[in-house]
């Protein structure tokens, strides 16, 4: 049984007399010990469903699902202390811009440190119990790459560059053991090593202590290197899912293929300055979403039946939502 569950998630957006569907049946799962890829253009829903799931999205928005669960409890039925408490403990984040998920007015080092589960700390007394608790802080920054524990753990969030805030995103979000961590595009601008270090840092993770990762970002090279399985979405739909190796030798989904050609390629027989491919448009907003596929009007392989929302397909584990996938011919 997957670890989180989730099918037909829909959030509708009010604004005056109209309604609008943010997101529309998105369905995902994430097991024990798998790396998910979560992937998309800008504006494709990826931070809404992240936001879904740790319950920080505003009242007034309206969200419904067939099926929203976290090892097979209903966490839309949950009160706000036992969705607090599967947060604090089972599901981690690591948020897009470190500036405004830490908070200002402390430091980072008691930020991190007010972030250890006192059952992880030792010692009887409370110069011992800090002391300790300072040593699981530091060993943690080491972890995630930050070797000047002294100068960071007395910083506040403003005085370090964004790259230190983001590890220590990370570091906050790891130091209580989660079973599922959800890094939404974590090494944005950070530069290739810090970022390989920190892709390294997850897989190992994963594989010594099976920590699930929900790896949310647009950089498909990072992603096709760690993740087991991959979901595709476009304009708040889910289009294609399945397992990283198949998608990639065999994509089903126009959008999928058209996401996988636009990775630079390091091929030797490239002629120089080479372009890259690219789908004609650009992701429509939520004022104007089409309907039926949302990537009809893109799509070189649109037909009349696309103005109607094509329903779920499988093929052994693969499932994609398609009229006219690539397996099959256009007339």
């Amino acid at each position: 049984m997957a670890m989180l569950d989730i099918k037909n998630l829909t959030l509708e957006i009010s604004e005056g007399d109209t309604t609008i569907k943010a997101l529309d049946k998105v369905s995902l799962s994430v097991n024990s010990g798998e790396i998910r890829a979560l992937v998309g253009e800008s504006g494709s829903g990826k931070s809404l469903i992240v936001s879904a799931i740790c319950g920080a999205l505003p009242a007034k928005w309206k969200l419904t699902a067939d099926r929203m669960s976290w090892n097979g409890e209903n966490l839309l039925s949950m009160s706000t202390q036992q969705r607090r408490e599967v947060m604090r403990r089972d599901i981690a984040v690591v948020f897009q811009n470190p500036q405004t998920s830490l908070d200002p007015s402390v430091t980072l080092g008691e930020q991190l440190e007010e972030s250890i589960p006192e059952e992880f700390v030792k010692g009887q007394w409370f110069w011992q119990r800090a002391k300790h608790r300072k040593k699981i802080a530091i060993s943690t920054m080491h972890k995630v790459g930050i070797k000047d524990h002294n100068t960071y753990l007395k910083s506040y969030p403003h005085q370090v560059p964004s790259d230190i805030g983001q590890k220590f995103m990370m570091a906050i979000a790891l130091v209580a053991q989660p079973k599922l961590l959800i890094a939404d595009d974590p090494t944005r601008g950070m530069e290739p090593t810090t970022k390989t270090q920190i892709l390294k840092l997850l897989t190992r993770l994963n594989q010594t202590r099976a920590l699930s990762v929900l790896f949310v970002s647009h950089d498909l090279l990072a992603i096709a290197s760690m993740s087991h399985t991959m979901t595709v979405l476009y304009a708040g739909q889910t289009v294609e899912s399945g397992k990283m190796k198949h998608i990639k030798k065999r994509p089903l989904h126009p959008y999928t293929k058209a996401l996988l050609d636009s990775a630079p390629s390091f091929r030797k027989d490239l002629p120089p300055k080479s372009s890259l491919p690219t789908l004609k448009g650009s992701i429509p907003t939520l004022q104007h979403l089409p309907i039926g596929c949302r990537l009809g009007p893109r799509c070189p392989r649109a037909q009349r039946e696309c103005v109607v929302t094509p329903s779920s397909r499988r093929i052994h584990d693969h499932i994609y939502s398609c009229h006219y996938p690539l397996h099959r011919e256009v007339k």
